[in-house]
């Protein structure tokens, strides 16, 4: 079944808007330790590679490619696993590398008091490799606290133009908080409330590779953003929302635009969960 309807009270669905085609299943997620498939993001360096992690378990990661099959099962050394709600990837301190950025920012009694956000550098993955198991150093612990009290989250997202971080509670009127770089790894992060979202239960988001595109899903719909290289993340959220496609899953949380914002992958909780793309259109 696709979804495609407004979310937010702005007209979204208009000529412009219609970016991204009907999706398509690629494949289904072939290792069974994957059953709630929380985030999910692109590599830009590795074609082919998809990353996914749990919201609990061990502090891993895991590579697979758009067809589900297995590559790889990598630990973040010394990070550990409240709750894992989302994955982002892109800049940061080295320009000449990608970093993996996790999320462990769910909060469901809404009681953290901070959250935190590790930072890795994004090892090379082979789309043909045999699976292997690996320990990445060189995590960094961003820890950061929401501006008025403890906010639940599952979405993560980094903006490549800024390499600003931005959190997306989940509730009722939904807000977007921003961490600006250069993250401190040393003491903690008071983050600022730039945007408010006239709905709510958002569950994953990203932002594209060129920094032009920002969408945000829920678990039956999704909207997405255009936004001009001089525009900030926080003017961009307040002007036209556009309605885009999604399949309807079983419990939809995990979203991303691939390397080259040609499309978006989508995925689902539970045990071999299909991967869905849905094209931009030419």
């Amino acid at each position: 079944m696709v979804v495609a309807f407004s979310l937010g009270t702005r007209e979204a669905v208009a000529a412009d808007c219609q970016q991204f085609s009907a999706g398509h299943k690629t494949g289904t997620i072939q290792l069974d330790s994957i059953r709630e498939a929380s985030g999910l993001a692109a590599s830009r360096k590795n074609p082919g590679v998809l990353w996914v992690h749990n919201d609990g378990g061990p502090p891993c990661l895991y590579a697979m490619t758009p067809q589900g099959t297995h590559l790889g099962m990598y630990t973040l050394k010394g990070a550990r696993v409240r709750n894992w709600e989302d994955i982002a990837i892109g800049p940061g301190p080295d320009p000449n590398i990608d970093y993996l950025y996790v999320g462990d920012i769910g909060d469901n009694r809404v009681k953290r008091k901070s959250v935190v956000v590790y930072r890795v550098p994004e090892p090379a993955v082979d789309a043909n490799q045999t699976p292997v198991s690996m320990v990445l150093d060189d995590v960094a612990a961003i820890e950061l606290q929401y501006p008025a009290g403890p906010r639940d989250a599952e979405t993560l997202m980094l903006d490549p133009l800024t390499k600003d971080l931005y959190i997306v509670s989940k509730e009722t009127a939904t807000k977007v908080y921003r961490a600006p770089y250069p993250q401190s790894t040393n003491e903690l992060t008071m983050m600022e409330l730039v945007a408010t979202i006239p709905w709510g239960t958002a569950t994953g988001g990203d932002i594209s590779p060129d920094g032009t595109l920002i969408i945000v899903r829920s678990y039956f719909a999704a909207s997405l953003w255009v936004r001009g290289k001089e525009t900030s993340v926080k003017d961009a959220l307040a002007g036209r929302e556009c309605s885009i496609p999604l399949i309807l899953e079983r419990q939809g949380e995990a979203l991303c635009f691939d390397a080259n914002a040609a499309g978006y992958f989508t995925t689902s909780e539970g045990a071999r969960q299909p991967i869905y793309y849905f094209p931009r259109k030419p």
